[in-house]
Formats: structure tokens, C-alpha cells, sequence
């Protein structure tokens, strides 16, 4: 009964999700044919209400508001460690409003980080100094209150594009039923788009649970002799640190050889396509209509933006000057903070509806995915164009004097 159950709310999850998925790819196709306007549905998901995701950038935002009023805190940041990074605070004037604001978002965003998927990734209620790199550069490059006035922006900018487009659709043949048919798209896509973030963020929460859980119990055979390291627990299936806690022994050699596996797979770099066959697809981009020396890739979120091309490999080592263009090999939902920093976004992974995709449209930043070797082609600091209509990245200059 209870897979039942939940196998229907699977489906309907996904009903939403491709109900908002569908009404994208049906304003673009019409609106194309209809008024020869290119990715309009890029400019209608500005700013679309209840995305857990994209609210968790803006609510990051809003922390740093908290906290700029105090230097001596700001000071403290700048030098802070992991231990007992919040405990430290409440010395400081400001430091207690500061904790409790910092504890408020760790209790609704606390169970995410980089590759949270991987059950044993450091998370940021482990790690609260992770997120600090990306608050002082919010204090530093951004004014206070501009997660509402982000917002607020989104959200007028695509209220503008449906007038628009309505205005222009009642000009035409069957005015009147083509206006219906896109204003119930258009509704369908801004009510329910955000819906997409709701099951990975459900999903992590109950991870950080299981970590949480799991790490109790690994730690009681730590203390039995049973395992070296809490951390070792990882290289064991389920159903092997079972039989672990039952009988109180486990291989080692086994632990061992998984170690060194990892390493060697975690070198290897994964086909861009594979099928659940495990078959590898290989394809090459069209390069009609791209510049000569242009890098290929997807567009994603539309728009035209030049800037710096800023390298940032992982989250915790992200140091962003207002209007950089992000390149990365792949984003998930704990790099959305950075995305309030940055004009443009270039990944090497990704596709239409993944997490960089998505809430690159909604912040309204040009996002091109899927450029192979980005982060090997595009040098930091490089003057680069992102053409996030067209699909493709031009690099415009060499690295700046001033950023050698």
C-alpha cells in the first residue's frame, strides 16, 4: 500500500513538472510561428513565484542584509574556520542577530551542497564557513534589498512580455483564440515551473536525515574497534554496514580496494550521453550560424551579455566581482547563490530543463550549457560573449592585464 502511494505521488510530481515543461515548449514553438519572437517563455519565467531554489539564492541575499550593518562581524567572517564558526559569533555586537538569522537559513537550506546527491558530501549545516565566500561577496558587490528588488524586476519584466504578446496575437487571424490558448500557457508555466526544484530539495532533506542516522551508527563501531573512521562507512552497501553492526566484524581489504577504486573513476571523465543500456552517444554540434572560432553549446536562457569569464571550479572558492560570466563545468542547486553575483552563465554539462538552465532564465542571466572543454578553452579572466539566444560563447579578448 504504502509503494502504492507512493508511486502516485511520484506521478503526480512529474504530471506538474511536465505539465510546466509542455507549456514552455508550446509558447516557444507559437510565438515563433505565430510572431517570429524567439524563446519567448525565457522572459515569462522571470521571477516565477515558489521556486524552493531560486528563493534559496534571494534568502542568502536577504542573510547578508542581516549582516552588513556590522563590520566587526563582516571582520570576523573574512578570517572565519569551520569550527565553531556560529558560536563565535554571539561575542560580536550584531553577532547574535546575525546567529539567529544564520540558523534560520541553515534549518531550511542547511541539507544542501555541491554534488548533494552523493549522500557524502559535506553539507552546509556540517559546514556554515562554505557559504561565507559567497555572503561577503553579496555585502561587497550588491546593495541592500536586492533580492526584492530582483525580484520585483523578474516579475514586471515578465508581466511586460505577456501584455505584449497578447497585444500583438490579437492582431492576427483568430486573434481571440490564439490569445486564450497562449494566456493559459503562460499561467500554466508561471504556476507550476517552479514546482521542478520541490522534489530534489524533498529528496536531500530526507538524505541529511539518513546521513545523520547512518553516521550514529558507524560512529557507535568506531568506538567497538569495528571500523578506523566514521568516513569508512561509505564504502559499504546498506546492507553490508548491516551485517557490520550485527556481527561486529567487517573486511577491510574490501574497504580498501573500493578507496582505490574511487579514486581512479573519480579521474575519468563520463560520456556526455549514455543511454540506460550503457551505450556512449557521440555527436558533434551544427555549426551553421555560428562565428568561426565560436564555442557550440545549448541556449538555455536568452539574451546577449559580454563580460570577464570568471573560472570558479567549486562553490567554496568563488570569488566574484559584479558583472563576471560564470564558467564551470556543471552547477546543481547550491551554486544559486552565485548566480545573484554574475551577468551570464557557461557550463560544460547541462541541458533545457537542468538546474542551471532553469534558474538561469528566472534570474534573467544569458546562459549557453554544454560547451565541451569550457573550462579548458576559456582561460580566467578572458573577455568572453555568451550568446544565450543562439548557443554559442565567443572569446572576444585575452586575459586582462589588470587580472594576471
Amino acid at each position: 500500500m504504502q509503494q502504492r502511494r507512493q508511486l502516485s505521488l511520484e506521478k503526480k510530481n512529474l504530471n506538474v513538472i511536465m505539465a510546466a515543461i509542455h507549456a514552455s515548449a508550446w509558447i516557444n514553438d507559437k510565438m515563433k510561428e505565430w510572431l517570429g519572437e524567439i524563446n519567448a517563455a525565457d522572459v515569462l519565467s522571470l521571477s516565477v513565484p515558489n521556486n524552493i531554489t531560486s528563493e534559496m539564492g534571494l534568502e542568502l541575499l536577504d542573510l547578508a542584509d542581516v549582516i552588513r550593518p556590522y563590520p566587526e562581524v563582516i571582520a570576523y567572517l573574512q578570517g572565519a574556520k569551520q569550527n565553531n564558526l556560529l558560536n563565535g559569533l554571539c561575542q560580536l555586537e550584531g553577532g547574535s542577530q546575525v546567529h539567529d538569522a544564520f540558523i534560520a537559513y541553515l534549518n531550511k537550506y542547511g541539507m544542501r551542497c555541491a554534488g548533494e546527491i552523493d549522500i557524502t558530501r559535506t553539507r552546509w549545516r556540517e559546514n556554515p564557513a562554505a557559504l561565507v565566500p559567497i555572503i561577503l561577496s553579496n555585502i561587497k558587490n550588491l546593495k541592500p534589498g536586492e533580492s526584492t528588488r530582483r525580484f520585483e524586476q523578474g516579475k514586471q519584466a515578465a508581466l511586460e512580455k505577456e501584455q505584449d504578446l497578447m497585444l500583438r496575437l490579437k492582431q492576427l487571424h483568430d486573434g481571440e483564440e490564439k490569445t486564450r490558448e497562449t494566456k493559459q500557457m503562460i499561467d500554466l508555466l508561471r504556476n507550476f515551473i517552479g514546482y521542478r526544484e520541490y522534489p530534489k530539495y524533498d529528496i536531500v532533506s530526507r538524505y541529511f536525515i539518513y546521513k545523520q542516522t547512518l553516521l550514529q551508527e558507524a560512529e557507535r563501531l568506531v568506538k567497538a574497534g569495528v571500523l578506523h573512521d566514521e568516513k569508512d562507512s561509505y564504502y559499504l552497501y546498506f546492507e553490508e554496514l548491516q551485517e557490520a553492526v550485527r556481527t561486529g566484524k567487517v573486511d577491510y581489504q574490501l574497504i580498501d580496494q573500493r578507496k582505490t577504486d574511487y579514486q581512479f573513476y573519480e579521474k575519468l571523465t563520463p560520456p556526455r550521453v549514455i543511454t540506460s543500456e550503457g551505450e556512449a552517444i557521440i555527436g558533434h554540434y551544427s555549426r551553421e550560424n555560428i562565428p568561426a572560432g565560436a564555442l557550440a553549446g545549448l541556449a538555455v536562457s536568452s539574451g546577449i551579455v559580454e563580460g570577464r569569464a570568471r573560472m570558479v571550479l567549486n562553490v567554496e572558492g568563488a570569488d566574484l566581482e559584479d558583472g563576471d560570466i560564470l564558467v564551470t563545468t556543471f552547477t546543481d542547486p547550491s551554486w544559486t547563490p552565485l548566480f545573484l553575483a554574475i551577468k551570464g552563465l557557461v557550463t560544460e554539462v547541462g541541458g533545457l530543463m537542468t538546474h542551471g538552465a532553469v534558474i538561469a532564465r528566472e534570474y534573467g542571466l544569458p546562459a549557453v550549457v554544454g560547451v565541451e572543454n569550457a573550462t579548458k578553452l576559456i582561460k580566467d579572466g578572458q573577455r568572453i560573449r555568451v550568446h544565450g539566444t543562439a548557443g554559442y560563447v565567443e572569446i572576444m579578448s585575452e586575459v586582462d592585464a589588470l587580472w594576471k
